[in-house]
Parts: structure tokens; C-alpha cells; sequence
């Protein structure tokens, strides 16, 4: 059986890479909600001048130190809910030296870990007596169900992601678990073993 999971997990991981190759680069299912920066000479010149580090920026900021205490943050916060509430507020990555946009360690990054999804996903279903091809898939796919809305409708709730951005995301990570469970469901049949070892 753990042949079976490894074989079910490398296949599958492959098929999903393949997929996520699919969705963002012909049907462009990574780039919806995603607009370029008006003035981006101007906005990045700005950028350049005053963010000197990379990191992850988040603001209005509370204007604290790194150590600041509770009660400052909470003595902060009246100010910190106008500025959000009356100015522009969001979430910046930020890397003030760019590179290749989709590098070969990018690449091998993203296969890794879709080879990784899959084999926990295959793992998972082996764990189960489901008898039937359907049975398996549906159960690989609401793995891919919970894995796909377990960040991204956090980050449209908390962080402003755009709905569309969300939906398609969500979208394209689901069908690739479906993809992934359309190989382990074929190659992964563990319940009429079980059920044998049952009846013994």
C-alpha cells in the first residue's frame, strides 16, 4: 500500500502542477482582482526613497515602537481606527530589489509543494475505507475544499482581498484537488481491503 500512496502522490502532485500551470497561465485565473499601480514610476520612486528594507508593511500603523506595550496599543488605538477609517489602508510586500518573476527555485518551490499536498492528501485517503471511485475522489475534493478556503477567506475577511482575487484562487486550488483525487482515487483502493481484514 505505501507504493500505491507514493506512486498516487508523485502522479498527483505532478497532475496538480500541471494544473496550477493551466489556471494562471492560459486561463488566468491567478492574475483576476489584480491591477497594476497607476503612476507606478511616481508610487515606486516613493516606495524606493522610504521602505529600505524587504518585509511585509501593514498600515496606518499604531506609530509604535517594535516592544510597545498593551496599554500603549491601547492608548493607540482611537488614532489607529481613524486613520483606518478615514485614509488608505492595506498590506504591502515589499522587496526593494525585484527578481525573475518565476524563477527555477520558484518553480521547483511550487512542484515540491503540490507533490507534498498530494501525498498527504493520498496518505489521508488510504486512512479511510471508501469502497467506491466516487466515494474516494469526493473525499480528496473536500480535502482540496478545506485546504483552499482555510487562508484565502481569512485574507478577504481581514485584509481586503478582492473578492474576485479570492473566488478564483479558491476556484483553482479545488480543481486542483479534484485533480489530485481523480489519481488517487484510481490508484489508492483501500476499502475492500479493509473490509476483508474486517470480516477475517
Amino acid at each position: 500500500m505505501a507504493k500505491r500512496i507514493l506512486l498516487a502522490g508523485l502522479l498527483g502532485g505532478i497532475a496538480f502542477f500541471l494544473w496550477n500551470f493551466v489556471s494562471h497561465e492560459l486561463l488566468g485565473l491567478g492574475e483576476i482582482g489584480i491591477r497594476e499601480l497607476p503612476n507606478e514610476a511616481a508610487v515606486l520612486g516613493a516606495l524606493h526613497t522610504n521602505i529600505p528594507e524587504p518585509g511585509l508593511y501593514f498600515f496606518p500603523g499604531f506609530g509604535l515602537p517594535a516592544d510597545a506595550s498593551r496599554a500603549q496599543k491601547e492608548a493607540a488605538m482611537p488614532e489607529f481606527t481613524r486613520k483606518a477609517t478615514t485614509g488608505p489602508e492595506g498590506i504591502l510586500v515589499y522587496h526593494p530589489i525585484g527578481a525573475n518573476p518565476i524563477s527555477p527555485r520558484q518553480l521547483i518551490t511550487e512542484g515540491g509543494t503540490n507533490i507534498l499536498q498530494s501525498l498527504i492528501a493520498c496518505f489521508l485517503l488510504a486512512q479511510v475505507g471508501l469502497r467506491r471511485f466516487s466515494s474516494r475522489l469526493g473525499f480528496v475534493m473536500l480535502l482540496g475544499l478545506l485546504a483552499a478556503i482555510t487562508t484565502n477567506v481569512s485574507y478577504w475577511n481581514w485584509y481586503g482581498f478582492p473578492a474576485n482575487y479570492t473566488g478564483g484562487y479558491i476556484f483553482s486550488l479545488f480543481v486542483g484537488y479534484a485533480v489530485v483525487g481523480l489519481v488517487a482515487a484510481a490508484i489508492v483502493k483501500t476499502g475492500a481491503v479493509k473490509v476483508a481484514a474486517a470480516a477475517a
